[in-house]
């Protein structure tokens, strides 16, 4: 897979995500740093997080669709049984 990639508006949204973190927990970082930042994560963790959400995903299209015959199943040829029971509930 290739590095996650952000549009120009996400990117500078997370900069400057990343440098107020910095600024409140850390120590302040200028913008050059949270991009070099912000691509160390996009390619190194990135992955992890898309993964996960990737498995997360497929196991809740798994649980939907376990038992789709069960839920959807209709009993073929039906017509008949049910008509022959109509006509012996009105004798």
């Amino acid at each position: 897979m290739k590095t996650l990639e952000l549009t120009k508006l996400e990117t500078a949204d997370a900069i400057a995500s990343l440098r107020r973190y910095s600024d409140a927990n850390l120590e302040p970082i200028g913008e050059l740093a949270a991009g070099l930042l912000l691509g160390y994560f996009l390619e190194e963790i990135g992955p992890l997080i898309y993964n996960r959400a990737v498995a997360d995903a497929q196991a809740r299209l798994a649980s939907l669709t376990a038992d789709l015959s069960g839920d959807l199943w209709t009993e073929p040829m039906g017509y008949w049984p049910r008509q022959d029971a109509k006509r012996r509930a009105k004798r």
